[in-house]
């Protein structure tokens, strides 16, 4: 009897499936996404619905293949793809590629890879649904027209090699306009003044502070409405007067207040939390969950799925899971912890990826102490964060006493029944149970911990008071802070931007396209960035306008809903945008800025000076005459000069005329001066780095320059063609004795075995190691290390289309 084919999209995934469904079946991985839209044009046709043109894509021919021949031979097609739109896509991808009828399919879903889940989904099968087919190729298609329409746009009247992107661009603008917000931002000095106060001689002392002088009260920020002590002249005058007073306890306020646990993760607080606690990049915390999704091979067990299905904006919990973490509260900290009915959340929010449950072990039972050993650091790290935040969402709230006392300061001179000249306030509280604190507390960008404890000595009204010291402080009002990426994460949430699969990929491609720059985990934004912000705000406003975009996020919900039909959605964006396109593209120039400052060399040359203008250069903004190409005046922002190119007295061996020292893209080279009619440039000796080559053994890496920047190979070429792009480690790899070279975010790599090491030392997981190997800068599909002459470094010819490339076939 033929056996029944299950597809999924990852191999990992495919073992974890093939313990649960036993011998009937036989489970195959599409790895991944087997078709897109073409990679050298648009390829929709907006004439006609905007029809896409799909093909399958040049590493999934081998894969189509084999789908395809398992599929002829099967008895039967289950589609076990994600469940969220992206999986329903695939899905639909797969069925039309290998040839079988995407109507009929089996289609089944499921939220975790264990094997009740597992066998309860293959029990219960469905056909694809194309609402949601339908709306992730609308965004795909809407994705794809303002990239392609954009991208080439700003590439073309700004400079080379720049992209706009649907969410991309307004994830920059808030960035952007962040940075200028925080430029923008005037301090504003104020005062406080804290009094040093004690109930008795020899007992615990405390802080009390000023609140009110009179009948004004005095307000937490001068931006608020009070009395505001504005300099050191008016704080002092009451810190005089305070030295006389005398001081009294007037009310002691007591209560109990309750703080409950944080809700499960969703995929966005997930990537904040990791960001803040474990320091993990949205794109790291991403691909580690989900290797724990798919499964890890645990000692005795087999290959187990670890945890939910990690793209949701879910926080609800399965009823058989809360039991569970019931009973592992109870087992683990006592009876007192858990709770007598499971705590529930509920968000309300649209489009929520179609994922019913919050992202949590698959098993509470399994603590990440019987997994340090298993998995290793980042898988471990962050499955225990998981089941922290989980475990502690069904655990007792925590109990704190707080103690607020006022304090009546009065003057020698007043009557006893007259109102206090001021009031101070004391504040503490202490932990009476610490309840789901025991487990895990949510970690905080910029703001300070509300459960910070502070104690009070035992005070009661009337009680007489000393005073020991008086404390004034000068304080300036704070710029909003800069992004960290948990704060850019929440804040595309929070507005609407995006979905949960876009998060990481849309930080990544800033970084990537150097539009922002990461310091200290606060992003800044390069020149660049600003510029394309404020060219797409002049030009194309509502594209950078966060209420454009949710409102297109909602036309997609609607889609995936069944209320609209996705050629609609896309006509009613796509006739306005492309007559925008149109009208404003030539309006589009390079900003300009005029300076009132004259050019400093035009009289040294005889010229009438021109003004300086602010320009933007392929390596940001610069400073230069506005009678260029007269004048090749330039200096850097800061007032730094550029260098000036210098005459040598060495003759060029090809024209004949004088070498001259320039700085160029990748710093300063002698080349002739007569170009550009001779493109003589002198090679200079390559710097050793003292590694020796792994290829031959004999020779030494050496660092060279070549047309995509600095490369290192071998001192022996041509003897020894070896050539590598990253920059090479003397430390070689503690597996195989190989090379070790740098690789993106601090992490290193072997270019032999193929493991790689994070930026602390940790070794990272196959995916993520290979997700590390670069793309040849020339356009080529370089490994990073190999053969090949140096001069010819990038080439190749691209590959022609599958002659498989099909349409897409799927009626609207």
């Amino acid at each position: 009897m033929a056996k029944q084919l299950v597809i999924v999209e990852s191999p990992t995934k495919a073992k974890t499936l093939e313990r649960y469904l036993g011998s009937d079946y036989s489970v195959a991985a599409s790895r991944g996404h087997v078709r897109d839209l073409p990679e050298d044009r648009m390829g929709v046709d907006p004439e006609h619905d905007f029809r896409p043109e799909y093909q399958v894509k040049a590493d999934s021919e081998e894969t189509i293949r084999r789908l395809r021949a398992a599929y002829r031979n099967a008895g039967g097609l289950w589609l076990a793809t994600d469940f969220d739109r992206e999986g329903e896509a695939i899905a639909w991808h797969v069925a039309e590629s290998i040839g079988a009828d995407p109507r009929t399919a089996n289609r089944v879903t499921f939220t975790e890879i264990t094997k009740d889940a597992v066998q309860g989904a293959f029990r219960e099968p469905r056909h694809i649904d194309f609402h949601l087919v339908d709306a992730q190729q609308a965004r795909r298609i809407l994705d794809r027209i303002v990239g392609y329409e954009l991208s080439p746009l700003l590439s073309k009247r700004l400079r080379r090699a720049l992209s706009a992107g649907r969410v991309q661009s307004v994830a920059l603008r808030l960035i952007v306009d962040r940075e200028r917000e925080i430029r923008a931002f005037v301090a504003v000095e104020y005062w406080s003044v804290d009094a040093r106060l004690s109930p008795a001689e020899g007992q615990t002392s405390f802080l009390a502070r000023l609140i009110q002088v009179g009948e004004d009260k005095l307000p937490a920020s001068p931006d608020k409405r009070g009395l505001v002590l504005s300099t050191q002249e008016e704080a002092q005058a009451h810190v005089d007067r305070l030295w006389n007073a005398a001081y009294r306890v007037q009310e002691v306020r007591q209560r109990e207040i309750k703080r409950t646990p944080a809700p499960p993760f969703t995929t966005s607080t997930l990537q904040q939390e990791a960001a803040r606690k474990l320091g993990f990049s949205s794109r790291r915390t991403m691909q580690i969950a989900q290797r724990l999704y798919e499964g890890v091979n645990l000692p005795g067990e087999g290959q187990v799925g670890l945890i939910t299905y990690m793209r949701t904006d879910s926080v609800n919990i399965a009823e058989q899971a809360l039991a569970e973490l019931t009973r592992v509260v109870t087992d683990l900290y006592g009876p007192e912890y858990a709770l007598a009915e499971p705590r529930r959340y509920r968000k309300k929010q649209r489009g929520a990826q179609e994922a019913h449950e919050a992202i949590r072990p698959t098993n509470a039972a399994r603590h990440p102490d019987q997994l340090e050993q298993v998995l290793d650091p980042g898988q471990f790290r962050l499955y225990r964060l998981i089941w922290q935040r989980t475990v502690a969402s069904q655990m007792a709230e925590a109990r704190f006493d707080q103690v607020s006392v006022d304090i009546s300061a009065t003057m020698p001179d007043q009557d006893p029944g007259q109102q206090p000249a001021y009031l101070l306030r004391a504040t503490g509280q202490t932990l009476k149970f610490d309840g789901f604190r025991r487990v895990y507390f949510e970690g905080r960008d910029d703001t300070a911990d509300e459960d910070a404890e502070a104690t009070l000595p035992a005070l009661t009204a009337e009680q007489a008071l000393r005073l020991l010291e008086l404390l004034p402080e000068q304080h300036f009002t704070q710029p909003p802070p800069r992004y960290t990426e948990a704060s850019l994460v929440k804040a595309l949430e929070e507005n609407g931007i995006g979905r949960p699969s876009t998060y990481a990929p849309t930080i990544s491609t800033l970084l990537d396209r150097k539009y922002v720059r990461l310091e200290d985990k606060r992003f800044y934004p390069e020149d660049i960035g600003e510029v394309v912000t404020d060219t797409l705000v002049d030009y194309f406003p509502d594209i950078v306008d966060v209420g454009f975009t949710v409102r297109l996020e909602e036309e997609l919900d609607d889609i995936a809903e069944g209320k609209a039909g996705w050629v609609q959605v896309l006509r009613e964006f796509y006739d306005p945008f492309k007559e925008t396109v149109d009208i404003v593209g030539p309006k589009i120039q390079p900003p300009e800025k005029r300076l009132d400052e004259l050019c400093p060399r035009c009289p040294e040359e005889g010229r009438t000076p021109g003004h300086l203008v602010e320009k933007l250069g392929r390596y940001g903004k610069f400073i230069a005459c506005e009678n260029y190409p007269e004048c090749k005046y330039t200096r850097e922002l800061s007032g730094e000069a550029r260098p000036e190119p210098e005459l040598l007295d060495e003759l060029c061996p090809e024209s004949g005329h004088p070498l001259m020292r320039r700085v160029g893209r990748y710093g300063p080279f002698i080349g002739c001066s007569a170009y550009p009619e001779c493109k003589y440039i002198k090679k200079e000796p390559p710097k050793g780095t003292g590694i020796t080559c792994p290829q031959c053994k004999q020779g030494e890496l050496v660092e060279r320059k070549g047309r995509f920047g600095s490369f290192y190979s071998c001192s022996r070429y041509p003897e020894c063609t070896f050539s590598v792009n990253q920059q090479p480690f003397p430390e070689p790899c503690p597996n195989c004795q190989g090379l070790v070279v740098a690789a993106r975010g601090g992490a290193r790599r072997c270019i032999a075995c193929g493991k790689a090491w994070s930026e602390g030392g940790e070794e990272l997981p196959e995916d993520e190691a290979k997700a590390l190997v670069p793309k040849s800068r020339g356009g080529g599909g370089g490994r990073g290390g190999r053969s090949a002459r140096p001069a010819a470094r990038g080439g190749g010819k691209k590959k022609a289309p599958s002659a498989r490339a099909s349409r897409a076939s799927k009626a609207s």
